[in-house]
């Protein structure tokens, strides 16, 4: 891994990386430079949650983690991954306190508004490396509007597993603490499989593993999900689509309201999303507003594939090539390379982070809609134990 200067600048003078699969290799990663903070939550018994038909809520909460860092940080670029059930993300040391205070006001919120317990935690880079790991960021240019965050190195994972044991947890903010999450909303339509299954797929490297082992392995993995329609896409061209009212409503009122009434905030989602609904299906255009050209970028936008210390994807797959996938993992599982989770569902859900609609740069974060990357994790978790 190469290393920058340790200014904020950092993720910005990134090269962006067009092709999915260079990602594989350990040289498309720069260090973090000293100083900067590791933080990351989770949602804590989400396996529970999602057989309690909560997963939706699950995912909203994790995706609020991202867009409360978002909002915190000005328009300030900083390198983020979304894992299902929480999010991982680094930030400059001049930001370290503010993002850590909003750790906080997002666990007093998920609380207060979900009563669900978020787990958040926060790691010095030193720290990090002090224990023998390393962070390594790459910039994957998803579409011309957006890119997304890579990792590497290791050091996500031992932040992570070091979160749930406790260690360096954001306090808690004081009662009625309120996230800005602007822009967060989750208004599409699940997206159903086109090609037998919605394939949620996580794979972890083994500690210890020789980096070029687990890359070569990712590398053959990639590469047969690129034989797939669209490269397995899950969201169809176009978008997946529009109804009234939409199935996130509630949750998008419960995330907007800002300490208002719920009843009132749901009424003017019904009516601003009505006139949102009506854009879309007829296509007619509102000032700059273009809603097909706009539904074109949530899916060339989607965040559907990402490395975080390992591989996860959210693909639609045929059962002969979910086959294969299973075949080399297993073999690979065999060598001590990895450990893996599958968990097949029939449809593809998308949480949105849209800064304005009528710019490209709006975020759209992809997991299974039956449990995703959690079940496929908690398979892992399973086998471990």
């Amino acid at each position: 891994m190469d290393q920058l200067s340790s200014d904020s600048g950092f993720y910005d003078d990134l090269p962006l990386i067009s092709r999915f699969g260079d990602l594989t290799h350990a040289s498309s990663y720069t260090s973090l430079p000293d100083g900067w903070v590791i933080g990351t939550a989770d949602i804590v018994g989400s396996t529970r949650h999602i057989a309690e038909g909560r997963y939706k809520m699950v995912n909203m909460v994790g995706a609020a983690v991202i867009s409360s860092q978002i909002n915190a940080g000005g328009g300030h670029s900083f390198p983020f991954v979304f894992g299902g059930d929480g999010a991982s993300f680094a930030v400059p040391p001049e930001f370290a306190e503010t993002s850590r205070d909003v750790l906080g006001v997002m666990r007093r919120w998920a609380d207060e508004e979900f009563a669900l317990e978020l787990r958040a935690a926060q790691f010095p880079i030193a720290e990090i490396r002090e224990a023998g790991h390393e962070v390594g960021v790459a910039r994957y240019q998803a579409s011309t509007g957006v890119d997304y965050a890579m990792f590497g190195g290791g050091g996500l994972s031992w932040a992570e597993a070091r979160m749930k044991l406790g260690v360096n947890a954001a306090p808690l903010a004081e009662p009625g603490a309120l996230p800005d999450l602007t822009g967060l909303s989750c208004r599409w339509n699940n997206a159903p499989a086109r090609n037998g299954m919605i394939l949620s797929v996580v794979i972890q490297p083994r500690p210890d593993v020789a980096p070029q082992d687990f890359s070569n392995v990712t590398s053959r993995i990639v590469s047969v999900v690129e034989t797939l329609s669209r490269g397995g896409h899950p969201l169809p061209p176009g978008g997946p689509g529009v109804r009234w009212p939409p199935p996130g409503l509630a949750l998008e009122a419960h995330a907007s309201r800002a300490g208002r009434s719920l009843l009132r905030r749901k009424a003017e989602l019904l009516v601003g999303n009505l006139i949102a609904w009506f854009f879309f299906k007829t296509g007619l255009k509102a000032g700059e507003f273009d809603p097909a050209h706009y539904a074109d970028m949530v899916t060339n936008n989607a965040d559907f594939r990402k490395f975080d210390d390992g591989l996860k994807m959210t693909l639609d797959c045929d059962a002969t090539t979910a086959q294969r996938l299973r075949q080399i993992l297993e073999e690979a599982e065999g060598k001590g390379i990895l450990r893996f989770g599958l968990f097949e569902q029939a449809e593809a859900m998308t949480t949105c982070f849209v800064p304005s609609v009528i710019r490209d740069d709006h975020i759209h974060l992809v997991d299974g809609a039956s449990g995703g990357y959690a079940r496929a994790a908690e398979q892992i978790k399973s086998a471990i134990s």
